[in-house]
């Protein structure tokens, strides 16, 4: 039977999106091969490697009596990095445009709304999650869309619901993102981007009402988990291609493909841009910033050769003690049972037989311990250290006798300066996130709501998308004042041992002794 226009033209769709993803993942698998490789060292399966076709492979033993321990540094180094990045949690706050009432308002309501959403979305754990991502891999995703059947009900007859609809923020491996090229450094670069995700196929049943088969996934840049994921509950890889405005489509093009079906064709369905405009529903965050590129680079990959180096020298280390402890044999060709010395070695009361006129077994000389391996074990960890910026000065026993408490805060806030770079992309990430959030509530919240305001327990507020600001609202972050808190505290000290405070008889100012109090956090 022919195929109508619609039907050829359907079918041509979905196998162009298909073959653009199949080249998407061939130009990014060096990419995800090294992601790989930095989740088997951070997990302790260290003696893997990267071959020329860009795929993960177990190097083998050089000789079978060799040692092959794993001495893992790096999963503690990345440990301790979360735990101080998660202490970054910069808090928004809403400016307004100018000193006009109407200005105020919009900056108090929006400043709110993005308090409310922090609490009710849970933020700071989906920030962790995606913290986590582009430490191990060096990049991580949010993806912020509009779900049209949450919030509060706001109409039901029947069976018909219509909800107030609320905001998702949702944390994206790198796994699944495919841009057009990845040269290309930031998101907005893109002239497309490719989400791919397995679904079960009852979820896609239920989103898009299609009946969908268990797709082939052998061949998708997928985790190992979600492969596994997809063999067991009959599961289907999504590709959602999301292209930017241009002639053709001035609010750009959204489509979904799902093995040979095409699940939707559209517009960019949010208004998540400058002055309106429909862009990706991604912000991207990374660990350390690779010029030209669109993939961040992960603290891992600087980590790895020292670990490798750390690995070989511990092991070797260990040979060598082993052949001091249990010594080495040397014996006359057929003097004795070789076999049995084997099996048995050379335990205590064991009586030796040999053949007589010949030279009795007696153990190789070995020399001493070489002192340069203990001075390159610290070479490495102190490696270890410059390259992560995570030291030990939390961890290791200073007494109070050899540092003063001001020496050690300064020292701490180094170690918490190194990670600066890294907390300013998580930085840059939720100011990003947060300004979508409310580009998408000016879009969509078109029914008024109730806010409790912030500046009062028991004052509520009514608003509506009308009432928001937009493009003229700037973030700012209290989060890097933190930083330098130990250094203000230092100089402040230094200054009053130096009298420079002090007025002209001798003695502090009320106000002075104020300020002074306040930065030490103390209530006068």
């Amino acid at each position: 039977m022919k195929k109508n226009k619609k039907e050829e033209f359907v079918e041509d769709l979905v196998e162009a999106v298909k073959l653009d993803f199949e080249n998407r993942q061939k130009e990014r698998k060096s990419y995800e091969a090294e992601w790989k490789l930095n989740s088997n060292f951070y997990g302790g399966n260290q003696y893997v490697g990267i071959n020329a076709m860009n795929d993960l492979v177990k190097i083998p033993k050089e000789f079978f009596w060799q040692e092959r321990q794993v001495f893992n540094h790096i999963e503690p180094i990345v440990e301790s990095r979360l735990a101080k990045l998660t202490a970054i949690r910069p808090e928004m706050e809403v400016m307004p445009a100018s000193n006009n009432e109407s200005d105020i308002k919009t900056a108090n309501i929006s400043r709110d709304i993005l308090k409310s959403v922090y609490e009710k979305l849970n933020l700071s754990s989906v920030i962790s999650k995606a913290t986590i991502w582009s430490e191990i891999t060096g990049t991580s995703f949010y993806k912020i869309t509009w779900n049209n059947f949450a919030g509060k009900k706001v109409f039901s007859k029947n069976d018909k619901t219509i909800f107030e609809g609320e905001v998702e923020v949702v944390p994206v491996s790198p796994f699944e993102i495919y841009p057009d090229s990845s040269s290309n450094e930031n998101v907005d670069d893109c002239e497309s981007i490719i989400h791919a995700k397995s679904y079960s196929t009852k979820m896609i049943k239920n989103i898009w009402k299609v009946d969908v088969q268990g797709s082939d996934i052998n061949e998708m840049s997928l985790t190992d988990s979600a492969r596994e994921d997809c063999v067991k509950h009959s599961q289907a890889v999504v590709i959602e291609r999301y292209e930017a405005p241009n002639e053709e489509c001035p609010n750009g093009r959204l489509v979904i493909v799902c093995g040979d079906n095409l699940l939707y064709l559209g517009e960019l369905p949010f208004k998540n841009g400058v002055d309106g405009k429909r862009v990706f529903p991604f912000v991207k965050q990374v660990c350390c910033k690779r010029p030209g590129c669109f993939w961040g680079k992960s603290v891992i990959d600087k980590i790895i050769p020292v670990q490798r180096a750390y690995n070989a020298l511990k092991n070797r280390k260990h040979e060598y003690l082993n052949r001091i402890s249990m010594g080495v044999l040397t014996v006359e060709d057929g003097s004795v049972d070789t076999e049995s010395l084997e099996q048995e070695g050379l335990q205590a009361g064991k009586i030796l037989v040999y053949r007589q006129g010949s030279e009795p077994p007696k153990f190789l000389a070995e020399e001493t311990l070489s002192g340069d391996f203990e001075n390159e074990e610290k070479r490495l960890l102190s490696e270890f250290n410059e390259i992560s910026g995570v030291n030990s000065i939390l961890t290791s026993n200073i007494s109070s006798q050899t540092i003063s408490g001001t020496a050690l805060e300064l020292l701490i806030e180094q170690s918490t300066s190194r990670l600066s770079s890294s907390a300013n992309e998580i930085e840059m990430a939720v100011k990003n996130l947060a300004k979508i959030i409310l580009r998408l509530y000016k879009q969509f919240a078109v029914v008024p709501r109730i806010l409790r305001l912030s500046n009062s327990e028991k004052e509520l507020s009514f608003w509506k998308n009308s009432d928001l600001g937009q493009d003229d609202i700037q973030f700012l972050s209290d989060s890097a004042t933190e930083e330098s808190l130990a250094s203000k505290r230092s100089n402040i000290l230094k200054l009053l041992s130096s009298g420079v405070l002090h007025n002209n008889d001798g003695k502090l100012d009320d106000s002075v002794k104020l300020k002074i109090a306040t930065l030490f956090g103390i209530n006068l």
